[in-house]
């Protein structure tokens, strides 16, 4: 594991998502259905992402983690028998269920087996009319939610605001959340896949059936003093995509919590990736480079999504003209 390494997308048909993953992002969408979801690294059980290409194509992270967890994760070997995140690309076309989704704690009662599922948004864009929903109002107690959703009117008790492009969503787990309407994001979250549904818009597939709610789960989990989530900005990320005054590598803070450290990066000179000593991961979100790896320099686009394992020495990434991505790493 001396150079970065870069997954094969596994791309989920999901009733809410669209055609955006393969028109905006390049995927390969393999039949005609709506596509929500790209999930680009994972160590989950229900997928095990396979290496893309390289000296290690066809591995998978699971066998990677088996084989020299030290290497990939350093000083996080210890903590983690599993890859700790989870990331994906998101394409919320319709909406997604008001969910609410367990911390470490509850969902070893909830749903055994299963990790805690904390994560957080970072949108690449939102189309007029689109919502994220996150977070308790003040003043909502179970008993004024039990009866919002005995009248179908949830969405009145959650914090509510229109997503831009460049807006960050940090939400702990135990938050009640929802997005959708054309909004396009990547996230990143603890590899779990625990997810409590507390209201789906009343909505039926072809043949009239609605989509399982978890309506007691999904209440024992929530975190009761967790209010209105408002996004963290980046300011000049739609600036970003022009040339910038000056050369140079800016960063910006987003998240620090127990599971990770996000921050948005905009480059148009070279910079290094990698190299110390702890585990990173690279989002391109924007623009375009080249990206030394251990098969050659490969081109780092948007869509691409590229692991540093802890092990490896830093790799140079090009800009070419200018790079956004968001540098994911372990606390």
């Amino acid at each position: 594991m001396n150079g970065p390494l870069r997954f094969v997308p596994y791309l989920r048909p999901m009733v809410w998502g669209g055609r955006r993953l393969k028109e905006v992002l390049g995927k390969s969408l393999p039949t005609d259905e709506p596509y929500g979801e790209s999930w680009e690294i994972s160590d989950h059980s229900s997928h095990q992402s396979v290496v893309a290409s390289g000296p290690l194509a066809g591995k998978t992270l699971r066998q990677l983690m088996e084989e020299d967890r030290a290497a990939l994760l350093g000083r996080g070997a210890e903590a983690y028998r599993v890859f700790p995140w989870l990331i994906k690309f998101l394409d919320a076309r319709d909406w997604l269920s008001v969910q609410v989704h367990p911390d470490d704690e509850e969902v070893k009662r909830l749903l055994p087996g299963e990790g805690g599922k904390t994560e957080a948004w970072f949108v690449l864009d939102a189309q007029p009319g689109s919502r994220v929903y996150a977070g308790l109002l003040p003043g909502v107690d179970e008993e004024r939610l039990r009866a919002a959703l005995a009248a179908g009117t949830v969405a009145d008790c959650l914090h509510t605001f229109a997503p831009q492009p460049g807006d960050c969503v940090f939400l702990p787990a135990g938050t009640v959340h929802a997005v959708g309407g054309g909004v396009l994001m990547a996230e990143v979250q603890q590899t779990s896949d625990a997810t409590f549904r507390l209201f789906d818009w009343n909505r039926h597939d072809a043949f009239g059936k609605a989509r399982a709610l978890h309506i007691e789960e999904a209440l024992a989990c929530i975190d009761w003093h967790r209010g209105p989530v408002r996004p963290i900005h980046v300011e000049d990320y739609a600036a970003s995509a022009l040339q910038p005054a000056s050369p140079g590598t800016k960063r910006k803070s987003l998240v620090s919590c127990a599971y990770f450290k996000l921050e948005f990066l905009y480059a148009n000179e070279p910079f290094e990736f990698g190299g110390e000593g702890r585990l990173q991961v690279l989002i391109v979100l924007g623009g375009n480079g080249r990206l030394a790896t251990d098969a050659g320099e490969e081109e780092a686009k948007l869509g691409q999504v590229w692991l540093a394992p802890a092990a490896m020495r830093a790799h140079r990434c090009r800009p070419n003209g200018g790079l956004r991505a968001l540098l994911c790493s372990l606390p």
